[in-house]
């Protein structure tokens, strides 16, 4: 019996997550792959960043201060920087999870050569999908420390928001994997931008939840920025009560849906 039949019939007999051990060798080949290009991480880590000082601390001088869900004063920047964060930790896992990873499935036919070994679908989709979380928590750790020198980090809990990051890269790159294994051509990547970016300006992002009108706020409410916004939010103010288990169960079961969809849907896809 073949490498490839050991790892397909194991991959089907073992219960999910079957051959998650393996996916740490996806890891190392994307850890490699990357070693020489360590400059295009700053393309998802800056535009946060340039959006924290623009509207954060420019506009900010001429907003003041805002109140949040709680009823807390505090500056627009340390307002808008924990939903920066959490845009950070969405742009690295949806780079990743969407147009790498297409290019890989689809022209590159990468993963058809990984099944040579005895790595199976399953690794695959959990080796990316750990592949994007990581990036994305790398993101939000740099971002972190620009907004800890800029003084927008108000309370101890913050030492939690890098896990926090590690949720929400787990929700993107799960869902933005899963979603990827459906498209074909490069014009799909159309429903990408036109998913995130609405995302990125209306969830409660540059603005409290409570200036949007009632309708608005369930469908606010029910995007998964929304919920990593809110965590970040709650952290890094020190606003942190039992609702923030809302956002987190909320982001965990996200991943939870996409890392199996994506792991049934890779495994269909190279093995039929």
């Amino acid at each position: 019996m073949s490498a490839l039949d050991q790892a397909t019939r194991a991959s089907r007999a073992l219960p999910f997550p079957a051959g998650a051990g393996l996916a740490r060798h996806v890891v190392a080949r994307n850890v490699t792959a990357f070693r020489r290009a360590w400059l295009i991480f700053l393309s998802g880590f800056a535009e946060p960043v340039l959006y924290l000082f623009s509207l954060g601390v420019g506009l900010g001088a001429i907003v003041g201060d805002v109140e949040t869900e709680y009823g807390n004063a505090v500056p627009y920047a340390a307002f808008v920087a924990p939903a920066m964060l959490a845009a950070s930790a969405m742009n690295g896992a949806i780079y990743d999870s969407t147009f790498n990873v297409f290019f890989k499935l689809r022209y590159q036919r990468l993963y058809d050569a990984m099944l040579a070994t005895p790595v199976g679908p399953r690794d695959i989709a959990v080796g990316e999908i750990t592949w994007s979380l990581m990036r994305g928590t790398l993101y939000s750790a740099m971002f972190l420390l620009v907004a800890l020198a800029a003084g927008l980090v108000r309370s101890w809990w913050a030492l939690l928001a890098l896990p926090g990051a590690v949720l929400i890269g787990l929700a993107f790159g799960a869902i933005g994997m899963f979603a990827t294994t459906y498209m074909t051509t490069w014009q799909h990547f159309e429903f990408v931008t036109l998913a995130a970016q609405p995302m990125f300006l209306f969830s409660a992002t540059f603005f409290p939840l409570s200036t949007y009108p009632a309708p608005v706020q369930w469908v606010v409410q029910a995007t998964p920025l929304y919920h990593g916004v809110e965590l970040e939010r709650a952290l890094m103010l020190g606003e942190v009560d039992r609702g923030i288990l809302v956002h987190v169960a909320y982001l965990l079961v996200l991943g939870a849906v996409g890392v199996l969809g994506a792991s049934r849907r890779i495994e269909k896809l190279l093995l039929t």
